[in-house]
């Protein structure tokens, strides 16, 4: 736990070989389980770029997910979010969501969804123009899981900066989703959040415009 010591592990994960990195990362878990454990030793923005580093390296699938994993963990410490979205973190892995697998997938938007969760996370979501088009797309596309979390993360920006996002998120195909949600087996949370979803992004719309943007027939009108 010695601060000089988690300096030459974070040196290792940066220059190592992919093994090393993978083991790096395993063992800063490790650590993380330790009754011992302080978020300081987590908060070194040398640590964070190279576990970022290590996600976004697609030729390593192991990897990825153990850069995920343990990002999700130090995630998870409220007081470490700042300096994780400090480097960069958001844009970097919602650009990586296209490319990853149901199970790698699950843990970034975890990630994000706690970002999400403090001010400067909003912002740097909203200001990537990734964030809406990738969380519409994974709707009701992968699990459960990942329909929470990408609900989550589009409510988020879309209530910060309702008159920018919410267009954005209806021309990128939200309603015709967000009705999927409330007409699927979902939990009842999950409805909820999607028709509170519905009705913010249809302020901007006439009723006639907004159903057809929502791609329903007259009929179901």
């Amino acid at each position: 736990m010695q601060p000089a010591k988690i300096s030459l592990v974070t040196d290792m994960l940066n220059e190592g070989t992919i093994e090393t990195k993978v083991n790096c990362t395993k063992f800063i878990d490790v650590l993380m389980g330790d009754k011992n454990f302080r978020s300081e030793i987590v908060s070194s923005m040398s640590l964070l770029v190279g576990i970022l580093r290590l996600v976004k390296d697609r030729r390593y699938p192991n990897g990825v997910l153990a850069g995920l994993d343990l990002l999700k963990k130090i995630c998870s410490h409220e007081q470490v979010r700042t300096l994780i979205v400090s480097v960069g973190a958001v844009s970097q892995i919602v650009e990586q969501l296209v490319h990853l697998n149901s199970e790698c997938l699950e843990l970034a938007l975890r990630i994000l969804d706690d970002i999400s969760g403090i001010p400067e996370g909003r912002i740097a979501l909203k200001d990537c123009p990734q964030t809406i088009p990738n969380m519409v797309r994974l709707l009701m596309r992968v699990s459960e899981n990942c329909t929470q979390f990408s609900l989550s993360i589009l409510w988020a920006v879309c209530k910060l900066a309702p008159d920018e996002c919410a267009p954005v998120a209806v021309e990128a195909g939200l309603a015709p989703k967000l009705l999927l949600v409330i007409q699927s087996g979902c939990s009842p949370e999950l409805k909820q959040r999607s028709a509170e979803l519905l009705k913010l992004c249809s302020l901007n719309y006439t009723a006639t415009i907004f159903m057809s943007k929502c791609k329903l027939t007259r009929t179901i009108q």
